[in-house]
């Protein structure tokens, strides 16, 4: 991961939100240059990636990051350093709209310098609702969870008439950094394969005991089309995917 004037570590771990399945934080391990400390960077800072050379390009500087407002990544994050954080770059809080980013779907579209065709609220009332929006973020604390992403790796999925597999990785979109996927091993219980599962068709997650649940069938996901990751997952695939499924309601 690059900042503008010069690298600043490797990504580690991201931190997603759990009510919305949306990346908020990549945990990235500072070289040297900052005694190896891990670093959260949010998504709205990210300008470019580079798959070919397997890195992501960001709008802000080193200094910006070594200054930033000290986050225990070991730890969960708490609204109110959120709200520190988020201060520190100047970037709005996303909580308190239908939108994954605020009203907007795409973190890169409430970056600073962002131009939008899209109307902008008039700054006096979009004031009066930022205040509300924290105020309503930090009494309802409790309801707000970041889930690691390795954490989350080997939780096992049940079926509705028994065990599916275990969570071996996640799909993610890079325009709206949701989670739009979870890929499945199913070799848990039969010589399978890897399947995907979105999180709206999970109906229950149980995180203290480490387990989500699915309203399918064992057959069901057994029959679903297989997920290979050496083949690009296509915009077809995922079609082809949803009419499975869509077909297979009970």
């Amino acid at each position: 991961m690059g900042a503008t004037d010069g690298d600043i570590g490797h990504v580690k771990d991201f931190y997603f939100d759990d009510k919305q399945w949306v990346i908020r934080y990549l945990v990235v391990e500072a070289g040297l240059w900052l005694m190896s400390k891990k670093v959260l960077i949010s998504p709205i800072s990210i300008k470019d990636l580079d798959w070919i050379g397997t890195t992501i390009e960001l709008s802000i500087t080193k200094d910006q990051v070594k200054n930033s407002p000290d986050m225990d990544t070991d730890r969960p994050i708490s609204r109110q350093a959120e709200i520190d954080y988020l201060g520190y770059y100047s970037y709005p809080s996303y909580w308190g709209n239908m939108g994954l980013w605020g009203v907007y779907s795409s973190p890169y579209m409430i970056a600073p310098g962002y131009s939008s065709i899209a109307p902008q609220p008039d700054e006096a009332e979009f004031e009066v609702d930022e205040f509300a929006r924290v105020d309503t973020a930090l009494i309802q604390e409790q309801d707000r969870h970041l889930r690691s992403h390795h954490a989350v790796i080997d939780y096992h999925l049940e079926a509705k008439d028994g065990d599916l597999g275990h969570v071996q990785g996640m799909l993610i979109d890079i325009d709206t950094w949701a989670i739009r996927y979870l890929i499945i091993n199913t070799s848990n219980w039969w010589l399978g394969h890897l399947v995907l599962i979105a999180p709206t068709w999970i109906s229950e997650v149980s995180w203290p005991y480490a387990k989500m649940y699915v309203g399918l069938t064992q057959q069901q996901i057994k029959d679903a089309p297989v997920y290979d990751p050496a083949v690009p997952f296509n915009r077809e695939d995922e079609k082809s995917l949803s009419r499975y499924y869509g077909n297979n309601e009970e």
